[in-house]
């Protein structure tokens, strides 16, 4: 079935149709300078289909907040939000098919796109039973993916530029159509253009954005000097869900308006000089200057338990002397008790470690007690439920090994799945997955079980009676 609204009217004045169904599967790129009319191309696109669709919108300006008023759009201010949170909250906004406003005006750069990158994230995890067809509209694309380097930091650029290519590239499988606006095509990332296959070019003045949006319509390049003398509201437009040859489009009025609204010009009436003087060098009296308060670091813990080591020590060393080693009941002791804190699943191993190498201090054992890679195995067994006194059995060891040669974020998750098998328990559901991988998305947990199968590592099975995992070579396999 072919559902088609309508986008505005074209030079001949009859109306331009979109046909929604095959936007859904070949998404759309915008491009036109600041005060081209992308913004209001977006809220008519918003308006007409909102009825028909599931709609997300990441807006970095408050811009689109005003749909919920008429259409009942969900708003999400992210500066009240945290990462994990924003992350969720794309999920549930899928299962639950509520169109989302992701509001970024009152966070800086750097949280605009965490949060744009955590939300994204979270609706293509969501589970397969939930990939109903949503629009997922971004404003202003080239802040969310880059084409390069800015004042963000690389860890939020490749979060929120990894979310937005899996929009672009592996989105249309999970229902979500990206919609991107961008004033400039030059700075948006070509691996997330290239994805669009229905374009509306605006007004644009530089050369090189002019020959990009003429190759993209197909136009000659002598022809690409006509963006220039497009008027505000009119685009070029080209695709499977707009027309097969370019077409002038001039969008039709909206319904609703952006709190933000443009300058206008009022009645300018100078005052007297003298009075503005008095005015504006009207004298401000200097507070005194507060002195600088020096900051001390805090105490470092390790530091001061070595410094106390240090003084208890004996005057006389022996070289001879034989190192003393923790017996493996204290450190499955140790590593029991940091797994035990509350929310140890989710910290940064770092974290965890570091809390390890304070409690075998205090202990009396040195910090070289237990490497990091031994801390993470054991820290992985610990999490697994398996016996202490088993963890000795040659089949353990064996589990250990096959783990080992793994990545190190999936070893967790490898052996639970381990003890689950030797021990014919059912399949750790998808929340304790998710426990053993470190995240809050069951989706992304889910998806290391088709990895350790796609490595030869085990064998999945899914039917009516629930999921199974048997390991390959071995002859474990759970209930």
């Amino acid at each position: 079935m072919t559902v088609s609204v309508s986008l505005g009217r074209g030079r001949d004045g009859a109306d331009v149709p979109l046909d929604l169904t095959e936007l859904l599967a070949t998404r759309l790129l915008v491009q036109g300078n600041s005060g081209s009319g992308k913004s209001h191309l977006l809220r008519r696109l918003l308006e007409q289909t909102a009825t028909l669709v599931q709609q997300a919108i990441i807006d970095p300006e408050g811009d689109f907040v005003t749909l919920a008023e008429k259409y009942g759009h969900l708003v999400i201010d992210a500066a009240a939000q945290t990462e994990a949170t924003l992350r969720a909250a794309g999920e549930r906004a899928r299962i639950h098919r509520a169109s989302v406003v992701l509001n970024l005006e009152s966070v800086d750069a750097e949280m605009q796109l965490r949060a744009a990158g955590s939300f994204l994230n979270g609706m293509f995890d969501a589970p397969r039973d939930y990939w109903y067809p949503v629009l997922v509209v971004v404003d202003e694309a080239q802040l969310f993916a880059p084409v390069a380097g800015g004042d963000t930091s690389d860890e939020a650029r490749r979060l929120s530029l990894g979310a937005m290519t899996n929009l672009m590239c592996r989105g249309r499988k999970r229902g979500l159509a990206g919609i991107i606006a961008t004033q400039r095509l030059a700075k948006l990332a070509k691996n997330v253009a290239a994805e669009a296959s229905n374009f509306l070019m605006g007004r644009t003045f530089l050369d090189i954005d002019m020959a990009r949006a003429a190759d993209l319509l197909g136009m000659e390049r002598r022809a690409a000097e006509s963006f220039r003398d497009l008027g505000r509201g009119q685009f070029m437009a080209l695709g499977p869900a707009l027309s097969r040859r370019p077409l002038s489009v001039a969008i039709g009025s909206v319904e609703t308006a952006s709190h933000a609204t443009g300058p206008k010009l009022m009645p300018f009436e100078a005052g007297a000089a003298a009075d503005m003087r008095d005015l504006i060098l009207e004298p401000v009296v200097d507070a005194a200057p507060r002195p600088r308060e020096r900051r001390v670091p805090p105490p470092d813990l390790l530091a001061q338990l070595d410094a106390f080591a240090a003084e208890r020590a004996p005057a006389v060393v022996l070289e001879d002397a034989p190192r003393i080693e923790a017996d493996p009941d204290t450190l499955w002791r140790l590593v029991s008790a940091v797994a035990a804190e509350p929310e140890a699943d989710y910290r940064p191993l770092a974290t965890l470690y570091q809390d390890f190498q304070l409690r075998a201090r205090i202990e009396g054992l040195g910090r070289d007690v237990l490497d990091m890679s031994g801390f993470r195995m054991l820290l992985a067994a610990v999490r697994s439920g398996i016996a202490p006194e088993r963890r000795q059995d040659d089949e353990w060891r064996q589990a250990e090994t096959i783990a080992a040669g793994l990545p190190e974020d999936v070893q967790g998750v490898t052996l639970l799945l381990a003890r689950a098998a030797l021990d014919g328990l059912p399949c750790p559901d998808d929340a304790a997955l998710a426990r053993a991988y470190g995240t809050h998305s069951l989706g992304r947990a889910r998806r290391q079980l088709s990895y350790l199968e796609e490595q030869h590592v085990i064998v999945l099975r899914e039917d009516a009676q629930g999921r199974r995992v048997a390991f390959v070579g071995v002859g474990w396999q759970t209930a």
